[in-house]
């Protein structure tokens, strides 16, 4: 898929991120999109194969999209947070995407980790178009914000996904506030592993 792709590093909160900008290389892009990777202590960058495929089909469907390592990972400056850190980190990317593309609508997604993040900070946003959220790890995750939290909520989970099994997934999606939706990928783990193409396909028919 034809792309056009830049490396930057951005201003953060903490010192410089490092980040990937990809767009459509055919036309100018309808949408934006930050896509966060999930948790560094595990081994989690922004070239985790998830992030890389969601990445991928949002910017096939017409999205500018940017990739970049929190705190702490790879070139990015800093130290790991807990989470909270994350949080600027994913706003500070957010910021940068939206003055390099102003009045476009936005998408927030995630994977793991980077879908609590990216869910924590949809949930402050007024203007947000959606926020994806990949492989939720539901079984040790309290709802929390969730539960009044009124963005439009798209979670997308493994079937065989070992940090949010579909009980408590769907045990958790009931508490969670409308707008939502739930998609299940038939996938052997928490990574998707045989599931990947299924799961682009999915992020893709979002539009």
């Amino acid at each position: 898929m034809p792309r056009r792709i830049e490396s930057h590093l951005l201003d953060g909160p903490s010192g410089r991120l490092e980040a990937l900008l990809e767009a459509p290389e055919d036309a100018e892009p309808r949408a934006v999109a930050v896509v966060c990777h999930p948790h560094p202590l595990y081994g989690g960058t922004m070239h985790n194969k998830v992030v890389y495929r969601v990445a991928r089909a949002l910017r096939g469907s017409g999205h500018a999209v940017l990739r970049f390592n929190f705190r702490g990972v790879s070139k990015s400056e800093g130290r790991h947070d807990e989470g909270a850190g994350e949080i600027d980190d994913a706003r500070a990317a957010l910021e940068w995407l939206r003055r390099r593309y102003p009045g476009l609508p936005y998408t927030l997604a995630g994977f793991s980790f980077g879908g609590r993040v990216a869910l924590n900070l949809a949930c402050g946003l007024a203007d947000v178009a959606r926020v994806i959220a990949l492989g939720f790890p539901a079984k040790r995750d309290p709802v929390g914000i969730l539960a009044q939290c009124t963005i439009p909520k798209i979670f997308i989970q493994s079937t065989h996904d070992e940090f949010g099994p579909r009980p408590e997934m769907e045990a958790f999606f009931r508490l969670v506030a409308k707008p939502k939706q739930l998609v299940w990928v038939a996938a052997e783990d928490h990574f998707f592993a045989g599931g990947l193409d299924e799961l682009e396909q999915q992020v893709a028919a979002l539009g």
